[in-house]
């Protein structure tokens, strides 16, 4: 009796409902998915096809992982065919290109929600081309992908519901900062959300934002070197959370120290 009452039960994870089984899969990463989880059993290959599985799809190539040497490009779009068009969030880290990007717009309509993060092989032209596709996009970043202010025109043009830029570059492939900037407040007068780490903005190009973009509530300049001193009391006064260059913060440190003492 003692020895059976010490026994651990363990849990049969394939009698769990079904709602619960998709939660599990879904902290799993699309890769994981596809390449694992949907072969271990029926009941969670049957779970895996449902088209709310795939509202978010996440891929990142990375040298150490086993997603390295495969096509991921293949799996992402067999990923975005399972949505069945219920796609909202997609992420891809440093393997897009322009033709799969094509792809994701052509069967993500409803997409809220885009990360294309060192992405080297998407055009202007194939950005802009899927950006056509996507009139409810929310929220993208588009960092370190080499992309100029002919995709910000695009991405502005035909994404009018935008609230959420994130653009951050190398300084040695950044496309001229004030243009760029002039561009973003040409024509996303609604973001809330501006990442522009790595720009090197003038005071026009940050003052440009700043007049027509009233919503901004979060804005990274980090490395605009050269904002007047109105100018910086002005992004203080009007954003609320601005990341501005470390030289500021120092700055803003010692005087404050001078007047305590």
């Amino acid at each position: 009796m003692e020895e059976e009452s010490d026994r651990i039960t363990v849990p049969n994870w394939f009698d769990l409902p079904i709602d619960l089984t998709a939660n599990i899969l879904q902290r799993l990463g699309t890769f994981e998915i596809l390449r694992s989880a949907c072969r271990v059993s029926p009941q969670w290959w049957n779970v895996c096809k449902d088209p709310v599985m795939w509202r978010t799809i996440r891929m990142r190539c990375t040298r150490n992982s086993p997603s390295a040497y495969v096509d991921l490009a293949k799996i992402c779009c067999n990923a975005v065919k399972r949505s069945s068009s219920h796609l909202e969030d997609i992420y891809i880290e440093r393997f897009c290109t322009s033709d799969l990007l094509k792809f994701i717009a052509e069967n993500g309509s409803h997409l809220l929600c885009m990360g294309l993060v060192n992405c080297s092989k998407i055009t202007d032209e194939g950005f802009t081309e899927a950006m056509r596709k996507l009139p409810q996009l929310e929220k993208i970043d588009i960092s370190h992908c080499h992309l100029t202010d002919v995709s910000l025109k695009a991405l502005g043009r035909y994404c009018p519901l935008l609230k959420s830029l994130k653009y951050c570059s190398w300084s040695h492939e950044s496309c001229d900062s004030d243009k760029m900037a002039f561009v973003i407040a040409e024509t996303m007068p609604g973001l809330r959300h501006l990442d522009l780490k790595g720009h090197e903005l003038t005071e026009l190009g940050v003052l440009a934002i700043i007049d027509s973009c009233p919503l901004l509530e979060s804005l990274d300049i980090s490395d605009c070197h050269y904002l007047t001193e109105d100018l910086k009391k002005r992004c203080i006064d009007q954003i609320k959370d601005l990341q501005l260059p470390s030289r500021y913060i120092h700055e803003d440190n010692d005087s404050d120290d001078d007047f305590h003492y």
